[in-house]
């Protein structure tokens, strides 16, 4: 299952816990380029530097577990988790994301990560910006999650606050808006929604809606068993 969409839709808790619903294992793709991100930062090198940032991405050591219930993203062998999900690698992943080079060696991860999940029983729920119109664009089941800036915004303050990071309403929407406009933009890959995705405006719902609906599209497509 291909389950794309901007920041603060609700995009990683529900994707975590529908994997684990349906006995599948989970990817989020965005640690990835988040993981990448941090790698650049650490090295000192700008992160609009394609030709640095590509240099870095290509010796960087990432580890993804695909566990549900206890995801881990690994650099060069240590847990970095927490830190990938800061304001300083906020700020800049949007720029290493749209480094050509670094998209497609972070996607032919992916692809061999997804590969081996279709073998599984329960399958896999995949989450990002392009997994449905670029990773994988046959995926059984493609659902495009959206908001309001206003929601989505809101939840990101909670969500930093709950993590003990600091974060403010104003900021953090301006930081959505500015988000939204780098991932769109971009040359390659940009954030949308692809044609045959379903949307999904979870501004009104809570997380137990949410999943409500995406269960009820995971049984009309009759993937229950085999989610990818």
């Amino acid at each position: 299952m291909a389950l794309d969409g901007p920041s603060g839709t609700g995009k990683s808790t529900v994707s975590k816990k529908l994997a684990a619903a349906l006995g599948a294992t989970y990817l989020d793709t965005g640690a990835m380029y988040r993981a990448v991100t941090l790698a650049v930062l650490r090295a000192g090198i700008d992160p609009t530097d394609a030709a640095a940032v590509t240099r870095v991405a290509r010796v960087a050591e990432l580890g993804m577990g695909t566990d549900p219930l206890a995801p881990a993203v690994r650099l060069d062998g240590a847990d970095v988790e927490p830190e990938i999900r800061g304001p300083e690698v906020t700020a800049a992943v949007s720029a290493v994301s749209a480094v050509p080079e670094v998209r497609e060696l972070l996607v032919a991860m992916q692809r061999e990560l997804i590969g081996v999940a279709i073998d599984d029983p329960g399958g896999m729920v995949v989450e990002g910006r392009d997994i449905g119109t670029v990773v994988v664009p046959d995926a059984g089941l493609k659902v495009y999650l959206t908001a309001s800036p206003d929601a989505r915004a809101a939840r990101r303050t909670a969500q930093d606050a709950s993590d003990g990071r600091e974060s403010d309403l104003r900021s953090t929407h301006a930081d959505v808006q500015r988000r939204d406009a780098l991932d769109s933009g971009r040359k390659v890959a940009p954030l949308r929604q692809a044609e045959d995705a379903v949307e999904v405006d979870t501004t009104d719902l809570d997380i137990a809606g949410v999943l409500e609906q995406l269960t009820k599209l995971v049984e009309s497509r009759g993937l229950l068993g085999g989610a990818a």
